[in-house]
């Protein structure tokens, strides 16, 4: 048996270095700075961030935003991060593993503005394994012309038809135009 078959399914996807990639989802109230005051455990801990969504829109329901931050770092030190997060008075909702093997990118194409991009990456982001990992917008006629973005997306191992199915079926309700990733290469 290989190593990598003696890996568990539950275990976090291991980039280079042995460090690995982690999806931790807090609540935060809404005042200035608290973003800030969140991050600093992290980095002080050894955490790499990798992305933060962080939507003002949404409110849990105790009344706070809810945040989830990307990040990566060795195994041993990621209790660590979760310990110093809740000693620095953050709401930890949950802290784990995310198996973000494979990159997706897209490019949508059309009234991406005027539709609510914002709740086009939370559809995409809560009905998926994906997590946005930068996003390029251009709307070089204004804001209420057509416009396109080209998302790049961690996905869980095995799961970037899904992913991709999901963009599909939200390029289809809002009359958005899908590139699709060319497949088959590796470049």
């Amino acid at each position: 048996m290989s190593e990598l078959d003696e890996e568990s399914d539950d275990e976090p996807a291991e980039t280079d270095g042995g460090v690995r990639a982690y999806t931790v989802r807090l609540e935060l109230v809404d005042e200035p700075g608290e973003l800030l005051r969140t991050l600093e455990p992290i980095a002080n801990n050894g955490g790499n961030l990798l992305s933060i969504h962080h939507e003002r829109g949404n409110i849990t329901p105790r009344g706070h935003i809810p945040v989830e931050v990307d990040l990566e770092c060795p195994p041993d030190r990621f209790e660590g991060i979760v310990e110093a997060l809740r000693e620095a008075g953050v709401n930890v909702i949950q802290a784990g593993a995310d198996r973000y093997g494979e990159e997706l990118n897209v490019i949508l194409v059309g009234h991406l503005v005027e539709s609510d991009l914002s709740d086009t990456l939370s559809v995409i982001e809560g009905n998926t394994h994906a997590s946005l990992v930068d996003l390029s917008l251009a709307a070089p006629e204004g804001m209420d012309a057509v416009s396109s973005a080209r998302l790049r997306l961690a996905v869980d191992t095995g799961r970037a038809e899904d992913a991709l199915e999901t963009v599909r079926e939200i390029a289809d309700e809002k009359d958005f135009c899908v590139v699709e990733p060319l497949l088959g290469g590796d470049a």
